[in-house]
């Protein structure tokens, strides 16, 4: 069984929370955002493109816009398999996090 790397991970769980809107431009700016990185245009758009060859993700054009000069937007979402993937992962994680109280925040 292939896990998921943790860039892949958070790149799924963020295809997930955007739905529709999971464009190039709104995934960088989601994880730019929530993991306080900063994540290039190339380093998203290569393991997009790799996560579709690998059938986690599946992407589509959406209508041509003139914001664009005419060009479609390409979006993604979540094949069952990226699914299935992210599932496994949550249950290897939370197994392997169980009981250590040592990494709890102090009060």
């Amino acid at each position: 069984m292939k896990y998921l790397t943790r860039k892949e991970e958070f790149l799924l769980l963020t295809i997930i929370r955007l739905k529709k809107e999971a464009s190039l431009v709104k995934i960088r700016e989601h994880l730019n955002t929530f993991t306080d990185k900063k994540w290039s245009v190339g380093n998203v758009y290569v393991a997009l493109d790799r996560m579709t060859k690998e059938g986690y993700l599946e992407s589509y054009s959406g209508e041509p816009t003139a914001k664009r000069g005419g060009k479609a937007v390409k979006f993604y979402n979540l094949t069952e398999d990226g699914i299935k993937a992210l599932a496994d992962i949550k249950k290897v994680q939370s197994v392997m996090w169980k009981g250590l109280t040592e990494l709890s925040p102090k009060e």
